[in-house]
């Protein structure tokens, strides 16, 4: 197999912690001119918005210089832009480092902090955060969190290693563990191991089980109970990682996470600036050997449930931490 030629560097740098966005060109297509291809790519920015940024000089080639909005189409040609950057609300809570090297920046992530941009959510996320707070422009991901889980998130440093890093977790070699507040149902039997096929369309808010070969593989522990009515705390060991894996899981034994605007039933959609009484779901802890040091890592969270430590603000709807 033909391997493909890896993309020039950015002739543009950062902005506000968020790289700019790159855009090749096909091989073939039936576009004269760049102009013309963009305006068919980026639809949602209408012809108007891509004539002003042409004349503006806005898009540049390769070597840094502006395409000239009559530019011919050049099959393979790339060319970067910075996005018109959206109005966010910030989330007002600490992004704690836990640890930090030349390879690895490990965090405390808050509810409600996307783990990189996506959507209406791209200043305000751990990562263009991170980079701009520690200085690291080349700082990216090995893995994510939802926007509405707390916990332990880890980043790579190096570019060249991030690959590495990566391959912990599609290998599964990263132990992770997590806790979660629920309900509590006496009627049934934990520890369980739950293994089930978990799809998620595109355009789909939710995840769903359906039948087939199992793809999601969690094991489940009773941690504490309260007396009364009250809720539980869990352990959650996932062996895989299908989106929304946990929430699906646990709503489907009838035990849906506390705060879950997803599961088992979709909530009204709330003010960007809420951030009350957020999904009680916490990556608690990461285990694994350092592909690149050979160094045994473990990391825990330092964060707690609300629902759990201080039930009373958590029933009025306090501010998140």
């Amino acid at each position: 197999m033909r391997r493909r030629t890896p993309a020039p560097p950015s002739p543009l740098p950062q902005r506000a912690g968020v790289d700019p966005v790159r855009v090749r060109m096909p091989a073939a297509g039936p576009w004269d001119t760049v102009r013309d291809y963009l305006v068919a790519r980026l639809t949602g920015a209408g012809p108007g918005v891509i004539d002003a940024m042409l004349a503006s000089g806005l898009i540049v080639g390769a070597d840094g210089r502006p395409v000239r909005p009559d530019a011919g189409y050049a099959p393979g040609a790339y060319v970067w832009f910075h996005r018109e950057l959206p109005a966010e609300v910030p989330v007002p809570f600490p992004l704690p480092v836990v640890y930090r090297d030349e390879h690895l920046v490990v965090v405390d992530k808050p509810h409600f902090l996307a783990t990189t941009p996506r959507g209406s959510h791209v200043t305000e996320t751990a990562l263009a955060r991170l980079r701009r707070d520690l200085g690291i422009p080349t700082l990216s991901a090995a893995h994510r969190l939802d926007r509405l889980t707390a916990g332990l998130v880890l980043f790579t440093v190096r570019p060249t290693e991030r690959g590495a890093y990566q391959t912990l977790f599609r290998d599964r070699l990263v132990r992770k563990e997590y806790e979660a507040v629920a309900p509590y149902d006496p009627g049934l039997a934990l520890p369980r191991t739950v293994r089930s096929r978990i799809v998620k369309e595109r355009g789909s808010l939710t995840a769903r089980e359906v039948g087939g070969e199992p793809n999601a593989v969690t094991r489940i522990e009773l941690l504490e109970t309260r007396a009364g009515a009250g809720p539980a705390r869990y352990r959650l060991s996932p062996a895989t990682g299908q989106t929304h894996q946990l929430r699906v899981h646990l709503s489907a034994l009838g035990l849906p996470i506390l705060g879950d605007p997803l599961y088992p039933e979709v909530a009204p959609p709330t003010p960007p600036d809420d951030f009350r009484r957020p999904l009680q779901l916490l990556a608690r802890g990461l285990e694994f050997t350092d592909p690149v040091t050979g160094t045994p890592h473990r990391f825990r969270s330092g964060r707690t449930l609300d629902a759990w430590s201080s039930p009373a603000e958590w029933a009025t709807g306090p501010t998140a931490r």
